[in-house]
């Protein structure tokens, strides 16, 4: 059966009342009391019923994290990071992977409600959930518009297509590629295409395009770079908009024979670790991950604090960096 909290009061010896104020660090209690109630509750295997908590008024020191995909090491990185600061301040993380599935949200976001999570960082790629829109829930936002109420978080994406493109122009390339989601959502990420756009144009080159969808299969992909590739179109230049295409493209031009970067320069966006670990060689614009997840966590709290509190500011832009290797 389920421990209670007077079965952790009575293997501690002391009151429900005083287990009651250790679990809620309330009022004035020794460590050696401290020390007694957290050792029963241990053997025990006791979990304080967070639920019940906040029906007092109290904080459930629970955070939803909602991401589009954890198997994209990005939102991989950002989510560690993320927990790591949360943990760090005694909260605790659900983690809400959507995919491309709005049902699927918006089913997350009630679980998230029923818990009575303290807040939401929210980060997925869905459109049209109309439950952001509800005033009084703490939500911050990762790269995405949720409403005037959502602060949004997002790296400098026009800086980073600036950045990548133009390293591409000063290497040489006459013939530069945007390889990408090419639809207009509106979102932060759509100003990668901005900046490759507005270099190439002051550069005076011709704009060239070729999709590639964030959530189409790495052979889906693979087959449409294979494509491009063999086309017969001049291409020495191409800015992938995340790493994982660029590092597809690097592939397949290697298996068509093609030298990077004597015959095609490649960069790439996002420069997680693991990319920058295990392709050392791909040139990519760097978000700051560590960076994020603390302005991220910290507005969010400041949220929690005061969720009816207007708004300083609804966006915060953090810069990029380029890291120019050897695809470039």
């Amino acid at each position: 059966m389920r421990p209670k909290l007077t079965d952790v009061a009575e293997k501690a010896g002391c009151s429900p009342t005083t287990v009651s104020r250790v679990i809620n660090n309330y009022g004035y209690i020794s460590q050696k009391t401290r020390d007694r109630v957290y050792a029963a509750m241990r053997e025990l295997n006791y979990q304080p019923n967070t639920l019940a908590r906040s029906l007092q008024g109290k904080q459930t020191k629970m955070i939803g994290v909602i991401m589009p995909s954890i198997t994209n090491p990005f939102f991989a990185e950002l989510v560690a990071a993320i927990e790591d600061k949360l943990e760090a301040d005694g909260y605790k993380m659900l983690l809400c992977d959507v995919g491309q599935d709005s049902n699927k949200e918006r089913r997350y976001l009630r679980m998230l409600e029923a818990n009575q999570v303290d807040g939401i960082i929210a980060g997925s790629h869905n459109l049209g959930i109309e439950e952001y829109q509800r005033h009084g829930l703490p939500i911050v936002s990762f790269d995405r518009d949720l409403s005037d109420q959502v602060p949004i978080v997002t790296s400098d994406n026009y800086q980073g297509g600036c950045l990548a493109t133009q390293a591409l122009v000063d290497a040489g390339c006459g013939h530069v590629y945007f390889v990408g989601n090419l639809v207009k959502t509106g979102n932060p990420t759509s100003r990668r295409f901005d900046g490759y756009a507005d270099t190439v144009a002051a550069a005076g080159l011709t704009v060239h395009t070729a999709r590639s969808a964030f959530y189409e299969s790495p052979a889906a992909k693979a087959r449409e770079l294979r494509e491009l590739l063999t086309s017969g179109r001049k291409i020495d230049g191409v800015f992938c908009s995340d790493d994982l295409t660029a590092i597809l493209l690097l592939k397949e031009a290697r298996k068509l024979g093609i030298r990077v970067p004597e015959d095609l320069k490649i960069v790439g966006f996002d420069g997680t670790q693991l990319v920058q670990n295990y392709v050392p060689e791909l040139a990519t614009v760097v978000q700051p991950v560590p960076d994020l997840a603390g302005t991220l966590v910290k507005l969010l709290y400041e949220r929690i604090a005061d969720p009816e509190k207007k708004l300083a500011q609804n966006s915060y832009l953090l810069p990029v960096k380029l890291l120019r290797n050897q695809t470039v």
